[in-house]
């Protein structure tokens, strides 16, 4: 950019920290901004290709690559970089590790460095409460969560602002991790956290159940699901990796953030898929398309819904956006010429 004099003129770069993020997206507004990118994206408001990931063999984690354009309110470019390292969690560290870049779509201008691991636990929470939303039976409250890592957390939270919670039941990895997330979030809920011993534990009696776990093995079996019951499978990102079982995703009702990505990247649609069990038809709608009226959403009361989550750039540029603007309001963050 120049001045009329023809000097060039550099704008400042936002840089902003974990908690920073965590400050400036409140879940409520999150899933606002994520009702508005679904929209977009439906409409042809914003493009996408699907994510390029990078795995050197000899490495225990993987870098992905998300870029994504959106046209309004104003054009911007967001590229998100994430490393997701499943055994971070032993280590005490969030799974996901990386930045969102925020690019003027007018001058390619960088903008911001965003912290991904709390962008990434936040949208990707506030589009199943989304999901949730429209696809839930209304008078849904008893949440199962499978899962204890951070996302388990978002969750919890997300859940609860869609939906009123009547009980709560968390199935980790160990007994010790449920109790554990039970005690840690206890005081952020109204209603009882119980840890339990199984995923069946949790699961028997749900409406409303979330997977998010690093598992590569399904962590759902058909007959624990309840008649009406509504699914958000959030845990996997890879074609050889599954937390939902052939014969849940046979009977129910498949959604997902997006075709494409589901046919490429979900695990748990492809592995069924192979298995001559579902087809491409088996997926009734993308959220864009629920929102926008396209296509129904629930049909029935008693229908199982399920919603498969792989998470999309577009999710981090409307997240990145909605804190941009806000810590250009607030003067929050740290400005940097660049």
């Amino acid at each position: 950019m120049s001045d009329d004099k023809g000097k060039m003129v550099h704008m400042k770069m936002l840089i902003l920290n974990h908690a920073q993020v965590e400050q400036l997206l409140p879940m409520p507004e999150c899933i606002s901004a994520m009702e508005q990118a679904f929209t977009a994206l439906a409409g042809g408001g914003a493009h996408q290709p699907l994510r390029t990931i990078f795995k050197p063999p000899e490495v225990k984690g993987v870098l992905a690559m998300m870029p994504t354009f959106s046209a309004s309110p104003s054009p911007l470019f967001g590229l998100k970089a994430i490393c997701v390292f499943p055994g971070n969690a032993a280590v005490g560290k969030d799974a996901h590790q990386g930045g969102v870049m925020l690019f003027d779509g007018e001058t390619g201008e960088l903008l911001a460095v965003i912290n991904a691991s709390a962008i990434t636990a936040i949208r990707t929470a506030a589009v199943s409460a989304l999901a949730t939303r429209l696809l839930a039976r209304e008078d849904a409250g008893n949440l199962a969560i499978i899962g204890a890592g951070v996302q388990a957390r978002s969750h919890l939270g997300a859940m609860n602002c869609v939906r009123l919670l009547r009980r709560v039941r968390i199935a980790a990895r160990s007994f010790a991790n449920a109790k554990n997330f039970a005690n840690e979030m206890q005081p952020h809920c109204a209603v009882l956290i119980e840890p339990v011993a199984s995923a069946e534990a949790a699961v028997r009696g749900a409406d409303i159940v979330v997977t998010a776990t690093t598992s590569r093995d399904p962590v759902l079996q058909r007959e624990w699901i309840s008649p009406s019951a509504h699914i958000n499978a959030i845990g996997t990102f890879s074609p050889k990796a599954r937390e939902i079982d052939t014969d849940t995703i046979a009977a129910a009702t498949l959604f997902v953030d997006r075709r494409e990505s589901a046919l490429n990247e979900a695990g748990d649609y492809l592995i069924a898929a192979q298995e001559g069990a579902i087809g491409p038809e088996h997926i009734r709608a993308d959220l864009g398309e629920v929102l926008t009226g396209i296509h129904p959403g629930r049909t029935s009361p008693e229908e199982i819904t399920m919603f498969k989550s792989l998470g999309l750039a577009i999710e981090d540029l409307a997240a990145a956006a909605h804190v941009y603007k806000k810590a250009q309001e607030t003067n929050a963050g740290t400005w940097v010429e660049f």
